[in-house]
């Protein structure tokens, strides 16, 4: 049954192919439109919402009730701490926020911030619609169904559309905020931080999450971030001991001039990528890309390492794949995803580059892959 308020208005997500699910109105009252996507996150929502790879997105959380712990500052994973998703779809919003961190219901928190939402959706008709059919655009609101077809029509296609230059930073800033008191003690070499920064690495935000930062500096990394404009004259005037290539939306082919600047330093530098970072990385090598039907996104992604054959459950965010058969000689795969053997990470070891497409900082999700980072200062090391 959907939870109703007072205040509750009829709304639908009305998908590109006409295909309409009722709702009620959650968050912000207005109309929004973007790629209709899901994630099968269990947990975590408001590191989703805040997911700058999620710009242009209306997201659906597969999982029941959404908003029963809140929001709070502390967990936001974009920089400038707000929500970067296009739309919310939800099957019960939970009328209560109950948590000890709790600052903000779901709701007044989407409101504040301008983001529509819609609650009391077949979320499980629709993600098995989303898989059948593909992502696709759609429109939320509670004007006329006709409408919010019309308006999931006009949407721009997510193939060809570079959402980079929509939440990169205007200036550099450095970073020096570790994991603190949240950081992961599980054995693995990174979970406790170096007091000593030994390595500069100079992070590319193509839409970077925060805790990815957060793990560099637990690395024992100083980090510098700049704009995805940046040359690479300018970044090696800096003076970095290696480069990360950030998450970030959109489709990697049409951030051409990422793609410049990182062939332009490769060689020159340790390259360490991540998602978007690993797509580009790809395309900087002489790859190609491609759009996946519906994508990977959630914390329980499984992925094999092809040099150790361990298993990894990883947190994934992502539209776009790199096409293992067009990688050069002198490229090769290191990671595969288990449910479809789609590229999960490659490595350039003459040039000492090496990325992954899904998300080792864990935030929020599994923590297998954090070794990763350590993979990096050993790389700068040598």
């Amino acid at each position: 049954m959907t939870r109703t308020t007072l205040d509750s208005l009829a709304a639908h997500l009305v998908l590109a192919d006409g295909t309409v699910f009722e709702g009620e109105a959650y968050g912000a009252r207005s109309t929004t439109t973007g790629e209709a996507v899901f994630t099968t996150t269990m947990t975590g929502y408001q590191e989703v919402l805040t997911d700058p790879s999620y710009t242009g997105q209306l997201v659906v959380m597969t999982a029941p009730e959404i908003g029963n712990t809140g929001v709070n500052a502390m967990d936001a994973e974009s920089i400038d701490g707000r929500p970067h998703v296009a739309g919310f779809v939800l099957r019960d919003a939970s009328p209560l926020a109950s948590n000890w961190r709790s600052e903000q219901t779901l709701d007044a928190y989407l409101a504040e911030h301008g983001i529509v939402a819609i609650t009391g959706v077949d979320t499980r008709k629709l993600t098995r619609h989303l898989r059948d059919h593909g992502s696709q655009n759609g429109a939320i609101g509670s004007e006329p169904i006709a409408a919010l077809l019309e308006r999931a029509k006009k949407a721009p296609d997510m193939s060809g559309l570079d959402l980079v230059k929509k939440v990169t930073p205007s200036t550099s800033y450095a970073f020096a905020e570790g994991r603190g008191e949240w950081r992961v003690s599980d054995g693995l070499p990174n979970a406790k931080p170096k007091a000593k920064r030994e390595h500069h690495v100079v992070a590319i935000d193509y839409g970077v999450k925060k805790n990815i930062l957060r793990c560099l500096v637990d690395a024992g990394c100083k980090v510098t971030v700049v704009p995805a404009s940046t040359s690479a004259a300018d970044i090696l005037a800096l003076a970095p001991d290696g480069v990360f290539l950030s998450n970030g939306p959109g489709d990697p082919a049409a951030v051409g001039y990422a793609v410049e600047t990182v062939r332009s330093l490769l060689g020159q530098k340790p390259i360490f990528g991540i998602c978007l970072g690993h797509q580009l990385l790809a395309l900087a090598l002489g790859g190609k890309t491609y759009k996946l039907k519906f994508g990977h996104r959630g914390a329980n992604q499984p992925v094999k390492d092809l040099a150790t054959g361990r298993i990894e459950i990883t947190t994934q965010n992502h539209g776009f794949c790199v096409d293992l058969a067009s990688l050069p000689k002198g490229v090769e795969s290191t990671h595969v995803h288990l449910n479809d053997g789609t590229s999960e990470g490659l490595a350039a070891k003459d040039l000492r580059a090496f990325s992954v497409q899904y998300h080792p900082e864990a935030a929020a999700g599994p923590h297998d892959s954090l070794y990763l980072f350590e993979r990096f200062t050993a790389l700068m090391g040598a």
